[in-house]
C-alpha cells in the first residue's frame, strides 16, 4: 500500500512498531503455528506444526518490507524499515524443502495458492511453482471449488460439532465428502491472469460462474463453501464427485467475494497486474543472470600481509583500504539492536545477535561512514584473513 502512494504510517513511534514486527517474523522458518484455517494439524489436536503457507508468507513480507520508506517520497533514513537478507533466505530454504506438502500432517493445502501465486509470490522456482500448482489441482479440485486439506472435516454432514479433535484412523469419515470452497477457484482465475494465462483464467470464470448464488436482483455472491447433504453422503461414498452439493456458510463470504471482484477487474482490463503488484513480486520466478561471487581478502595487519606476500599473494591490510571502515560483525549485531527500540511503546529492537552471511556481504553507509564487515564464523578469530 505504501509502495503504491499510500501512506498509512505517519510518525517514528509506528515506525518502530513495523520494525519490531519485522524483527518478530523473522524466525517464521523455524517456529509451528496454527496455519491459514487456525487449528493446527489435521486431526485438530490444536497441536501447531511448521506450515509453509505461513512461511511464505513470512518470507514475502520481509522481502516486501526490506529497505521500504514507510513515509514513500516524505521520508528518510529513519523511516526506512531495515530486514536482515538471511532471514528470508532461510525462509526459502525451508519452502524448497517442504513444498507441494503443506506440513507434517498435510500433503497439500490449498491455502499454498497465495503464496504460489497473489497476493504473496514467494517461490521463485517456476518448476516448484507449476509443481504445487498441479498438485493441488490433481488432489482437491472438485466441480463446486478446491477442498481445503485431504479428510477435512470441517462443516460436512459427518462432523461432530460437540468434539473438538478426532484420532487420526477417525478422519478416513471424511474422505471424499470434504467442503468445497469457490474462494479457491478466485485464486486461481487471479493466478492465471498474472500469469497472462487467459484460456485458464477463463477455465476457473466459467467454473466460479456456475457455483455463485445468484439474488433476485442480480447480484452474484460467492458462497464460503459447498457441502454434500447427509442424505446423499453415502452416494457420494461410493462415487465420489457424483452428488450435487448445497451452498453452506456465509454468503457473500468476503474474502472470496473481494477476490471474485478483483479478478473480473483484471479480466475485463480495468486495473493492471501492475497497479495489484506495485513491488513486482510476481516477476521473481522470471529467469535472472547468474549470481556471480566475489570474495574480498583482506590481511588484518603489516605482519599477515608480509607472511601472504612471501607466497606470492599480495593483499591490502585493513587500514590500506580507507574509507572504507571494517569491523567485526559483531558490531554489525550491534548496530541492529537499536532497530525499532522505543522506550515510549517498551519495544525492545532485535534480540538476536546473530548475522547471517548474507548480512555481512554489503557495505553499509552510516553517518556518512562505510563499514564493512567479517563474516561471524570468522570473527571469533584472533588473528584473521577475510
Amino acid at each position: 500500500m505504501t509502495a503504491s502512494g499510500l501512506q498509512i504510517v505517519f510518525n517514528l513511534d509506528e515506525v518502530a512498531f513495523i520494525q519490531n514486527l519485522v524483527f518478530y517474523i523473522e524466525s517464521a522458518y523455524c517456529i509451528p503455528d496454527y496455519g491459514s484455517w487456525e487449528r493446527g494439524d489435521k486431526t485438530n489436536h490444536g497441536l501447531p506444526e511448521l506450515n509453509a503457507s505461513s512461511i511464505g508468507m513470512a518470507k514475502a513480507a520481509l522481502e516486501a518490507m526490506n529497505e521500504l520508506d514507510l513515509f514513500g517520497g516524505r521520508g528518510g533514513p529513519s523511516s526506512v524499515i531495515h530486514v536482515l537478507a538471511d532471514e528470508a533466505q532461510k525462509c526459502q530454504a525451508v519452502l524448497q524443502s517442504m513444498l507441494p506438502r503443506e506440513s507434517n500432517s498435510k500433503e497439500v493445502d490449498a491455502a499454498l495458492l497465495s503464496i504460489i501465486g497473489f497476493p504473496a509470490f514467494a517461490i521463485e522456482d517456476p518448476d516448484l511453482i507449476q509443481l504445487t500448482r498441479k498438485v493441488i489441482l490433481d488432489k482437491l479440485r472438485g466441480r463446486y471449488g478446491c477442498k481445503r486439506f485431504l479428510r477435512d472435516g470441517y462443516k460436512t454432514a459427518k462432523e461432530d460439532p460437540s468434539r473438538l479433535y478426532y484420532e487420526p484412523c477417525e478422519l478416513k469419515v471424511f474422505e471424499h465428502i470434504e467442503c468445497e470452497w469457490p474462494l479457491f477457484f478466485c485464486y486461481l482465475i487471479l493466478d492465471a491472469c498474472f500469469r497472462g494465462d487467459r484460456e485458464r483464467s477463463l477455465e476457473f470464470s466459467d467454473a466460479l460462474d456456475k457455483v455463485l448464488v445468484k439474488t433476485d436482483d442480480g447480484l452474484k455472491l460467492v458462497p464460503e463453501m459447498y457441502t454434500v447433504p447427509a442424505n446423499l453422503v453415502d452416494a457420494e461414498y461410493k462415487n465420489p464427485k457424483s452428488q450435487d452439493r448445497i451452498p453452506i456458510g456465509q454468503c457473500p463470504f468476503m474474502w472470496a467475494q473481494s477476490l471474485y471482484i478483483l479478478g473480473r477487474l483484471l479480466q475485463e482490463g480495468f486495473i493492471a497486474p501492475g497497479e495489484m503488484d506495485p513491488l513486482n513480486r510476481r516477476l521473481g520466478a522470471d529467469k535472472k543472470p547468474d549470481v556471480v561471487v566475489q570474495v574480498v581478502i583482506l590481511a588484518e595487519d603489516a605482519i599477515m600481509k608480509e607472511k601472504l606476500s612471501a607466497h606470492d599473494i599480495n593483499i591490502q591490510t585493513v587500514a590500506e583500504v580507507s574509507p572504507i571502515e571494517v569491523q567485526p560483525a559483531r558490531v554489525l549485531s550491534h548496530l541492529y539492536a537499536y532497530l525499532g527500540r522505543n522506550k515510549k511503546l517498551k519495544l525492545s529492537g532485535r534480540q538476536s545477535r546473530d548475522v547471517g552471511i548474507l548480512s555481512t556481504s554489503k557495505l553499509y553507509s552510516l553517518h556518512d561512514r562505510i563499514f564493512a564487515f567479517i563474516p561471524q564464523v570468522l570473527s571469533h578469530q584472533k588473528k584473521w584473513i577475510h
